[in-house]
């Protein structure tokens, strides 16, 4: 009993430590063996079918049902009870983001539903069963994370460990099969577009995983197959954010929080005019450059050539003007004197990680290109725009990383913009005096009209209107008073230039949200310059190449959407 109770922090903490090292064990092993089964699948090992791996995905995906099920009859015989919250976690703007994904999401899986309907004749029940279970999935999925992603557990916590570990790797095993099965579909594409560019020594074997049979309606078999391909980005990127918000979750279960007040951080379009416009042109051109790509692509050496030129030199002035932007902003940084806010904070940490980790994935593909460059024998005059283009995204990616790094992690003002400007005025002697306390008097209750105090400033007319002091002490304190009033206007213009540079901020952070949403679109629907270049197979061979892209691709992809979401919380917070 005196062992038991001498001690008792540290008898506690060891079991949960326990139950956190066991729990993500037995998430990367959950993993690992989708991930085997996946790719064999993919490169049709022996013994191994699709509906092996979706019965493991299926199976994976009912138990997370049935856990979540749970949590949330607990919680509503709980609803009475305080529960403290994680502020910082599951935002409502990406809460509004998942959600979008979601339902683009369900659409993609009532696709695969009428495409097996369509091919039941030669297609496995679980391949039916599959898009139906997802669905669900999908929709009791968002439902938890809108009410409970910013729960932090106190309860059955080496249960709710488990759970929630087990709910993080069936996404990230559910974004592994998106990623793969998008990828072969690419690669199919791809292998196509090489013989049109005059690759010819490369061997063209086409990796196909279509039904052996007809179908019954042509026309509905065709919008289904194709519709499915250009629905999957939107899958991939719902996937990962929920892997991402759930473990927040997981890493928030049992922790203390400091109860401390936290702002509210609420969008506005007010003062972002000029980012805003900057960012849409570049957006528009964007979708512009990718559907002509798209088009040109594969039609012939020439078009391709053209196409493959037009992409690199637009991609060459945008990450120029995003290098340009971001170090504006940092010198903006390095002009302001605010501390930063080190405090443990799973989500922040999280998302700082997830910029440098995903963005290895770009950086070496730039890096392949580059040596791809030097090393090859033969040039052709469009492969020379791929030089600069790939220098230009690793440095944008370093400066951009800095940037919405030092963003997140520097601390808000305690004054607030909304905090209005108290003019008192006075009569003296006839004439009419405009007098305003400073912002800190104001903020920190110290003007005291409350009380009946009267402010400083007034002192050299009332006050001494009051006492009769003589017209020498009245001067003197009208001399004080302007004295006053001097301070005051050195105050507000420092203030005035305080507020230009938010505003310069909110619209770089504006330009550049827009812009990686921008370049976020060309390798998320098909245009891919590192796989249709051809120079990089012919250095380092077709099938190395290739698995370098499709292992890489996925991140660099995933990249862009995260600096998204990680700017326009910036973007809030300025």
């Amino acid at each position: 009993m005196e062992k038991a109770g001498g001690c008792p922090s540290v008898g506690g903490s060891y079991p949960q430590k326990n139950a956190e090292i066991l729990s993500s064990q037995y998430g990367i092993n959950l993993f690992l063996a989708g991930l085997l089964l996946t790719f064999a699948w993919a490169v049709h090992a022996v013994g191994i079918s699709k509906s092996h791996l979706l019965s493991y995905l299926i199976t994976l995906m009912l138990i997370q049902l049935l856990w979540m099920l749970w949590y949330l009859g607990r919680s509503c015989t709980q609803r009475r009870l305080i529960r403290d919250k994680d502020t910082h976690a599951g935002a409502r703007w990406l809460k509004c983001g998942i959600t979008l994904f979601a339902v683009i999401t369900l659409i993609l899986d009532s696709f695969k539903i009428g495409y097996y309907i369509d091919f039941s004749n030669c297609l496995s029940p679980t391949e039916g069963i599959f898009p139906v279970t997802h669905a669900v999935h999908t929709i009791l999925q968002v439902y938890f994370l809108w009410c409970h992603a910013k729960d932090i557990i106190q309860s059955f916590k080496t249960l709710e460990r488990f759970g929630v570990i087990h709910s993080v790797f069936t996404n990230l095993l559910l974004w592994t099969n998106g990623v793969l099965t998008e990828s072969k579909h690419q690669l199919n594409e791809h292998k196509e577009r090489l013989i049109t560019l005059g690759f010819g020594n490369i061997t063209i074997v086409l990796d196909d995983h279509a039904p052996q049979c007809n179908c019954t309606t042509t026309t509905l078999c065709s919008i289904f197959s194709q519709g499915i391909y250009y629905l999957y980005p939107f899958n991939i990127e719902y996937h990962i954010l929920a892997s991402t918000m759930l473990y927040v979750l997981w890493k928030n279960i049992g922790r203390k929080v400091e109860h401390h007040q936290q702002h509210k951080t609420p969008f506005k379009f007010h003062g972002i005019t000029v980012g805003m416009i900057f960012g849409l042109i570049v957006l528009t051109s964007t979708i512009a450059i990718v559907v002509v790509y798209l088009i040109q692509i594969g039609r012939s050496k020439i078009k391709s050539e053209l196409a493959l030129t037009m992409f690199y030199l637009h991609a060459i002035f945008v990450l120029a003007l995003m290098c340009t932007a971001g170090i504006v902003a940092l010198l903006i940084y390095r002009l302001e004197d605010r501390s930063l806010d080190n405090s443990k904070n799973p989500a922040r940490k999280l998302d700082a990680e997830l910029l440098v980790g995903t963005a290895a994935g770009s950086w070496l593909l730039s890096w392949g290109s580059i040596l791809a460059i030097i090393c090859a024998q033969a040039h052709p005059k469009y492969t020379w725009y791929n030089l600069p283009y790939s220098v230009l995204v690793i440095i944008e990616k370093y400066i951009q990383n800095l940037f919405i790094i030092e963003s997140i992690h520097r601390e808000q003002e305690k004054v607030n913009d909304d905090i209005k400007t108290l003019r008192i005025v006075t009569i003296s002697r006839g004439s009419t005096l405009s007098l305003t306390p400073s912002y800190k008097e104001i903020y920190n209750g110290r003007a005291g009209l409350e009380s009946g105090e009267v402010p400083c400033l007034l002192k050299g007319s009332v006050c001494g209107r009051e006492n009769d002091r003589g017209t020498k002490e009245e001067t003197s304190q009208d001399k004080s008073s302007v004295m006053h009033s001097a301070s005051d206007i050195s105050f507000y213009s420092r203030n005035s230039v305080t507020n230009n540079k938010r505003r310069i901020l909110k619209n770089i952070a504006a330009f550049l949200f827009l812009c990686n949403l921008s370049l976020w679109i060309p390798p998320a629907f098909g245009c891919r310059p590192e796989y249709d270049n051809g120079l990089e197979e012919i250095v380092f061979g077709f099938e190395p190449w290739i698995i370098v892209v499709n292992l890489a691709m996925p991140f660099s992809i995933f990249y862009r959407m995260h600096s998204a979401a990680s700017l326009f919380e910036v973007n809030c917070k300025t």
